[in-house]
Order: structure tokens, then sequence, then C-alpha cells
């Protein structure tokens, strides 16, 4: 698709619903598909990232209905344990997927886009020290390769949290689905992510348990018993905040459609530093209602985000539009996502004419005015949607690959445009 121009935004009010949480959505199919029973996930849309787990989940032979309330997963039967599988571009799937088929066992052949083919897989030499067998088919410790298991024996592990708590999630999901308790020790800086909180709740609410373990930083998991009839899926917090940012960019008011502050999902606290701001934070029956209409100017950040770095990009747009320079902490980690997205704060900034650098860990931002430019988006969603907000609140913005938005918001741009007529 060619590149999309975003003008400047005219509406007063906005008030949107959000595709359904790819995080939560993709944990529960795991969890509902590979257990004994009939589940329920009361779900929005989904993006490519939940097309290419069904896709996975169809060729190991789970049957899924798509119903007027969401899916219907009818959970383990016939399951084929020899299977060529392609988990595209959702490292959601990538990760959580693998560590499952290698405590389930069988026989597998594992392939990716080449954009997640790019990214290093790093729990497959803990897997292989577990038991499993992996052979590589291209780069070793890449997309893709063969994995062939006997079920994982073991009942501990150790595995680090700072490359990606997605690792660590993946091998939760996987002992819940397991036949025994399984113990698992965190390592390094990420030990207590909101990711691992919201694995370790959606495990409990399926019917296992996961149990913390302060002292080892870490979880003893007991595997699921019987799975809920039904579980509501909540709506996409990380999309969401990209409207709320609009509470206090363009000074407007903002209601995201069932966006509640008792969710899972740890990007909520990027409404704190709106409300921080002097952005009032009201919570109503239909959703969370931001309001900036009288927060005429904003200082810079100072932040440390590890714990929500999907909207790093977000507050790297806002703080181009700051009174003063901001500092966004601890993100060395986001280099190896869907793009280096470090590097593309600071190359699209520096595009726009705003002062960006990074030491290695942090990023600096100095406001300056913006010029017109077309947003390199290095193929990746977050990029995509975070500098379409430059757009809404100067127009004139080009976004040269809009249709990357696919994987988790794929009518996003469709919303946005909405907010310009």
């Amino acid at each position: 698709m060619n590149a999309l121009r975003i003008e400047k935004l005219t509406a007063k009010t906005i008030d949107v619903d959000v595709p359904s949480s790819k995080s939560i959505l993709n944990r529960a199919l795991l969890l509902a598909a590979l257990t004994d029973g009939d589940t329920l996930l009361k779900c929005n849309g989904f993006g490519d990232d939940t097309d290419s787990l069904l896709n996975c989940l169809f060729e190991l032979g789970i049957r899924i209905e798509c119903t007027p309330q969401g899916l219907l997963v009818y959970g383990r039967k016939n399951f084929n344990e020899k299977a060529t599988l392609n988990v595209g571009s959702a490292g959601t799937v990538a990760r959580f997927l693998t560590a499952i088929l290698a405590f389930h066992g069988g026989e597998y052949e594992l392939r990716a886009s080449e954009q997640m083919s790019r990214r290093p897989m790093g729990i497959l030499p803990l897997l292989s020290s577990l038991g499993a067998k992996i052979e590589p088919l291209g780069e070793s410790g890449h997309f893709p390769f063969l994995l062939s298991s006997d079920k994982i024996k073991a009942d501990r592990a150790e595995i680090e949290t700072d490359t990606s708590t997605q690792y660590a999630s993946g091998l939760m999901l996987a002992a819940a689905l397991g036949e025994r308790p399984f113990r698992l020790e965190l390592l390094g800086g990420r030990t207590a992510g909101s990711y691992l909180k919201m694995t370790a709740s959606l495990i409990r609410a399926f019917g296992g348990d996961c149990t913390a373990l302060p002292k080892q930083n870490g979880f003893l998991v007991t595997p699921i018993s019987a799975p809920p009839k039904e579980f509501d899926v909540e709506p996409d917090v990380s999309g969401a905040c990209y409207f709320y940012a609009l509470s206090l960019l363009c000074n407007t008011v903002v209601r995201v459609k069932g966006v509640h502050s008792d969710t899972l999902q740890g990007d909520i606290k990027f409404l704190e530093i709106l409300r921080g701001k002097g952005v009032r934070i009201t919570e109503t029956d239909d959703g969370i209602v931001a309001d900036g209409r009288f927060v005429p100017f904003y200082n810079g950040f100072d932040e440390d985000i590890k714990d929500f770095s999907d909207q790093t990009l977000t507050l790297a747009v806002l703080a181009a539009f700051a009174e003063s320079p901001s500092i966004l902490r601890d993100i060395s980690h986001i280099r190896t996502q869907e793009c280096d997205r470090v590097n593309a704060i600071l190359v699209n900034l520096n595009a726009l004419g705003v002062r960006a650098f990074t030491n290695g860990n942090d990023i600096f931002i100095e406001p300056s005015p913006v010029r017109p430019c077309k947003i390199e988006t290095f193929g990746d969603h977050r990029v995509a949607m975070a500098f379409s907000l430059v757009g809404l609140k100067v127009g004139g913005i080009e976004i040269d690959d809009p249709v990357c938005c696919q994987k988790t918001f794929p009518n996003f741009f469709e919303k946005v445009q909405t907010l310009t007529n």
C-alpha cells in the first residue's frame, strides 16, 4: 500500500473501540486449545498475530469456530503430534507455542516470516537442555527449525527475563499444560513484569495454579484441571493508549470502550503518566475517559518504562511536543522487537526536526518545532501507530507502510481518518 497522509485532528471528542488484547487472547487460545473441555473466548476483532496462531492450531487438529460472541475452542481433541507450522511474525506465537510443543511432545517443523526469522529465539538452548531436540534449518537459534520431543520430564528451570519476558511466559504456559508441577526461577531485571503477572492470572483463570516464589523470583506452576466454559478477553490497552495520548497532545476528551483500571495489562500505567501531566482520568461503566482540555502545556518526561515498553514510541512522540527535554529510561530491550525500536524513534524524530539520541539504555529527546516528513515504519505496527499522532497534532505527516498495522489493529487508520473529517 502507498504511504498514507495523516491530517490534523478535528474531532472535539473521541469515542472508539479497539480490538481484543492480543496478549490475553493468544494466551487464552493456547490454554483453551490444549486442555480437555470446550471454552468460549468472548472477544472483539483481532489481527494477523492471532490469525497466525489460529492457523497453527488448525494444523495441530484443534477445532475452533467463529461465533457472534467470539471464538469457541474445542479443547485437545485429535491433536496432531506431527505437523508443519508457520508462526508468521507473531512473537507470542513463536515463543509460547515452541515451549508448549516441547512439553507436549511430538515432531514439528516450525517456520516464520522473514522478519520473525531475523529475531533470535533465546528459548531454544533452554528447551534443548530440558530434553527437546532442536535441529536448525537455517541460522542456529532462529526460525526455521525442527523440534522433536518425548515430552519434557524436568520439573524445574531457570530463565532470564531481560531480553524478553515472553520466554518465561511460554514456559509457564507449557507447564500449566503439562503433567506435573513445574518450578520456574526467573533471573534478570524484569522478574516482576506485568506480562508475567498476566500469564499467572490466565493460568489461574483456566483452572491451574501459579504460586509466586518471592525468594526465588519465580513461580510454582500446577497444571490445569478444568478450564472455564467462558472467558472474557479484554480490549487491547496498548492500542487504546494511542487514542488516550491525544487527550494530552491535542487537548481533547477520549473514551475507549471497555477499558477499565482493573485490567491485566501493564500498559494501563500509561494513563497514570497522563494523569501526572494534568489529564483528568475518570472510570465509567463504559470505559475510562481521559480529559486533557485543561492542560495548555506539559513539561518533559523522566520515566522508567521497562514494564510497559510498548508505549516507548508513544511517549517519544509526546516528548517531541513537551516544553522541556525528556528521558525515557531502561529501553534497550526494545531493539530486538519487530524492528530496532530505539533506532526507529531516533530516525523519525530526527527527520521531524526533533533532536533525539541514546546512551544505549535510555533515550534523550529535546523538543523542537516539527517539520513535515514521511515516517519510516520499518514494517513495525507500533512505529506506524505512534507516529500517526504527529500527523493528528500538526497535519501533513505521511506513514510509509500503514498496512503493517494488520498485525494487531487492522482498522487503526480507518479509525484515525474518521477523526480528521
